[in-house]
């Protein structure tokens, strides 16, 4: 028997899917109304279904932990660390480490000093990764006032970042 490679499940997620390498077969196991196990077999293509899907709830689980992380910190310096800890500073000497994290930190600090919609705008589309698109539907707005909005942040951070 296979089973998928350990991985973070949603809460929300009550199968645990199975290939058995030795008859060739894929099943779902989950828990029924009554509380008992059931083990139903599936096809193949079924089961690639339930692995994308869970794939694909293993990528917004990522994407959500992130916009919280970003969301949590209460001072720019704190986003600073975070991003500072987190970018990839290898075979770069300590003064371009050093310039690097001067300019994370006036860049930080321009953005927390955005208005609050143009700061959560600009941190969904740069960092959550999200289009104008997806921004305006969670938003309940206009495509166009989620871009506009972004430009406006990015040429108030550039006049910023100018001085």
């Amino acid at each position: 028997m296979f089973n998928n490679p350990k991985r973070k499940k949603s809460k929300d997620n009550p199968y645990t899917i199975i290939y058995y390498k030795e008859t060739n077969k894929y099943s779902v196991k989950f828990i029924d109304s009554k509380n008992q196990v059931q083990e139903v077999n599936v096809s193949e293509e079924v089961f690639k279904v339930f692995n994308d899907s869970e794939l694909k709830d293993i990528s917004l689980m990522n994407k959500d932990r992130i916009h919280k992380d970003y969301h949590d910190f209460n001072e720019s310096e704190e986003m600073t660390n975070y991003i500072y800890s987190h970018s990839v500073n290898y075979g770069q000497c300590v003064e371009d480490i050093v310039e690097n994290k001067i300019n994370n930190e006036q860049l930080m600090k321009a953005i927390s000093e955005l208005p609050k919609i143009q700061k959560n705008r600009l941190i969904k589309y740069f960092f959550d990764g999200k289009t104008y698109e997806e921004i305006a539907i969670e938003e309940n707005c206009t495509k166009m006032a989620v871009k506009f909005s972004i430009d406006i942040a990015l040429e108030k951070i550039s006049k910023k970042l100018k001085k």
